[in-house]
């Protein structure tokens, strides 16, 4: 008989992404787990051909085999020694996709699922709740004071029908139907021969004959949750805050996973920040540029003065030390560099106009050494093509 397309199984499109996939492969796994199918052998089976799908699908490598050879790429099996102990040549291959479990052949579908393939189960099946990540953007203000942030996020949290246990009143355990009590299962996979964690116990070995009707027996259910955050003065783009114990819930009472946050800056109007120094730009009168003088620039905490020397060029840069942002390490702050810009005039009236054809005419070289400086190399390149 031949085998149903693993997208078809799951419920999804060719090119449906990673999320798309695991709600999908949520849901009919809850729909034809054994527990709340009992005696049923056909939800039995759309259950293990449903654990199969998921796993190759799931898998990116797996993956793309399987959208260009189909179920080809995982056909064949391998060829075991008899009695005269020949060498299996497939050997090599377990030990390589061993060594990319991390050695760990018991860790099955429903780690991958619930935790990202790294953490284990325990002898009653608890296992640690998945680690969540939350992208949290906040302005460059927020980022120099310091500020506090309540975030929305939707995980899987303790089922407070039967408090995480997975257990309806009264239930009682007994020999997983599944694996027969080992805790684990055997799996091929082409080449491969896979030792796994059993789906239906988690490796405890054992199974709920009445499991929480409003979980079916996970521990967990999705909710929506408020958190409040504290978020340090002086942070930076990409940093990460933990929160321990602030993700998913555990299932069936394992414990909590944790909370990353990320943090993104948004785009300032007036400043680039680079670590703790900030930068900007300054227009400046032609006037100010010439005779010198101060001007107001712009900090995070307010307006400063910053003194212009006389003979300013127009790309020159200002420094006011201790004017940008704070450390998170210390009391130190960065600096602020203030790039200035020539402004002229688009707009002369008869007086003005006339105020500055008598300074040309009292300008000479002296006063213009950068002109200066560029005719005397274009006179020495004009001499010498």
């Amino acid at each position: 008989m031949s085998k149903r397309d693993y997208y078809e199984i799951l419920g999804v499109p060719r090119n449906a992404q990673a999320e798309e996939i695991k709600r999908s492969y949520r849901k009919l796994a809850i729909k034809y787990h054994p527990d709340k199918n009992p005696g049923n052998a056909a939800a039995e089976a759309s259950f293990k051909e449903l654990a199969e799908a998921y796993d190759v699908i799931s898998d990116p490598n797996k993956r793309a085999a399987y959208d260009r050879y189909g179920h080809a790429a995982f056909q064949g099996g391998a060829a075991h020694g008899g009695a005269g102990g020949s060498h299996d040549p497939f050997d090599l291959f377990r030990e390589m996709f061993a060594g990319q479990r991390g050695g760990d052949m018991g860790s099955g579908i429903f780690e991958q699922f619930f935790h990202g393939g790294t953490e284990s189960s325990s002898h009653d099946g608890k296992k640690r709740g998945a680690d969540l990540r939350y992208d949290l953007e906040i302005t460059l203000e927020e980022a120099f004071v310091g500020c506090e942030k309540e975030i929305e996020i939707t995980k899987l949290d303790t089922c407070h029908s039967c408090d995480g246990s997975g257990a309806a009143p009264g239930a009682q355990r007994a020999r997983c139907s599944i694996c027969q009590g080992r805790g684990q299962v055997a799996m091929s996979r082409g080449f491969f021969q896979v030792v796994q964690t059993c789906p239906q116990c988690h490796g405890a070995g054992q199974a709920i004959n009445k499991p929480c009707k409003k979980c079916q027996g996970e521990g967990c259910e999705e909710k929506v949750s408020h958190m409040n955050l504290k978020i340090p003065a002086g942070i930076d783009e990409g940093a990460r805050l933990r929160s321990a114990g602030a993700g998913e819930a555990g299932v069936r009472g394992g414990s909590k996973g944790d909370l990353y946050i990320i943090i993104h800056l948004k785009k300032h109007v007036v400043f680039e920040r680079d670590g703790m120094d900030l930068h900007c730009k300054i227009p400046i009168p032609f006037s100010v540029a010439a005779l010198g003088g101060e001007i107001k620039a712009p900090t995070l905490s307010g307006l400063i003065d910053v003194k212009v020397t006389a003979g300013t060029q127009s790309g020159s840069t200002l420094c006011a030390h201790g004017s940008g942002m704070p450390s998170l390490q210390n009391k130190h702050k960065g600096d602020l560099y203030i790039r200035v810009e020539v402004e002229v005039p688009t707009k002369l009236n008869f007086e003005q106009r006339e105020a500055l054809e008598k300074f040309s005419q009292l300008c000479d070289a002296d006063n213009t050494p950068i002109h200066r400086t560029f005719t005397e190399r274009l006179k020495d390149f004009l001499r010498h093509p």
